[in-house]
């Protein structure tokens, strides 16, 4: 952006412009995003669903993965249906304030998924270390002290983000993307935009590697418990486990997602949009899979509503 004119010219309306190197081939992109979509939703619809009708699941940590479906079945709805679209009928305008509320939605719900990870990880500790005090510290009252930290950090430091976007100049209107990723909008602007690097670096860096290390710590004390107790909390562990592939593993797509911008690198514009969107979508479809499928009594429960289902006279 260097060499174009230092105006004040700025602009109020954008064009997403993702993948537009694939021409005539583009449409054909709606078929796989469409699918991932569309078991997205019915996956978390039908974990919600189970969670909300049964009794049985109505304790704390059900709860909690009952906010991670919905967590995951909200994401894809602020972005996907507009990219859908664009692809297909090449419905590609969206305003600036559309772009930066699309922005506030996408990393919101981002950072709320990496909080959601933590207070499973609490509710792992106080199942298995303080046993006889799990109810009283998962009561509500006592629990909004972890909730009200986390999410208070969460909204300061994305609205920060999308504030200081919003108040750019920019010298172009054309997205190199499906979605409003924070810099694919920044690096548009026609100033400098140092500060809204390092804002959204320190987001990307702070909320989830936080969450990671208070996860780590909490299993570290659960795994200890755990060995000098000598029960067999084989199911506990496993379950620990997984919690921690999942975390490491969105942890490290989102650093790369988000220092693709950053750093000067040889993949295209294209295989970027790609990485970004596979990043926020994927793990909506392996959740409930991870934390239902997995648990025992929401597959129980899910296999018991398929048999009912079976049964009824239409």
């Amino acid at each position: 952006m260097k060499d174009l004119p230092e105006q004040n010219h700025t602009f109020s309306d954008f064009t997403l412009n993702g993948f537009h190197s694939l021409e005539e081939w583009r449409p054909l992109l709606f078929i796989p995003f469409f699918l991932i979509f569309l078991l997205s939703i019915t996956a978390n619809s039908t974990l919600i669903y189970l969670i909300k009708s049964q009794r049985s699941l109505h304790s704390p940590m059900y709860v909690l993965i009952g906010f991670m479906a919905l967590s995951d079945l909200t994401l894809p709805m602020v972005f996907v249906p507009h990219m859908l679209l664009n692809l297909l009928f090449n419905w590609s305008g969206i305003s600036l304030n559309g772009c930066l509320m699309q922005m506030f939605c996408i990393y919101f719900a981002g950072s709320f998924h990496s909080t959601l990870l933590f207070w499973m990880a609490l509710d792992r500790y106080f199942a298995i270390c303080k046993p006889l005090y799990y109810h009283k510290y998962m009561e509500i009252g006592n629990f909004m002290k972890f909730i009200i930290g986390p999410v208070m950090r969460n909204a300061l430091l994305v609205v920060t983000m999308v504030s200081l976007a919003g108040r750019l100049s920019f010298c172009s209107n054309i997205i190199d993307h499906c979605l409003c990723e924070h810099m694919a909008l920044v690096q548009l602007a026609c100033g400098d935009i140092s500060i809204n690097n390092f804002v959204g670096l320190f987001s990307a860096f702070l909320i989830p590697t936080t969450d990671f290390i208070l996860i780590a710590a909490s299993y570290c004390v659960i795994f200890v418990s755990v060995f000098r107790s000598g029960k067999g909390h084989l199911k506990a562990i496993n379950t620990c486990i997984t919690h921690l592939i999942v975390m490491s593993l969105s942890l490290t797509f989102a650093l790369i997602a988000f220092m693709l911008y950053r750093i000067r690198n040889e993949i295209s514009s294209s295989g970027r949009i790609i990485i970004s969107i596979l990043y926020l979508l994927v793990p909506s479809c392996i959740n409930p899979l991870i934390y239902g499928w997995r648990t025992k009594e929401i597959r129980l429960t899910f296999l018991r509503f398929i048999k009912i289902y079976k049964v009824l006279p239409f």
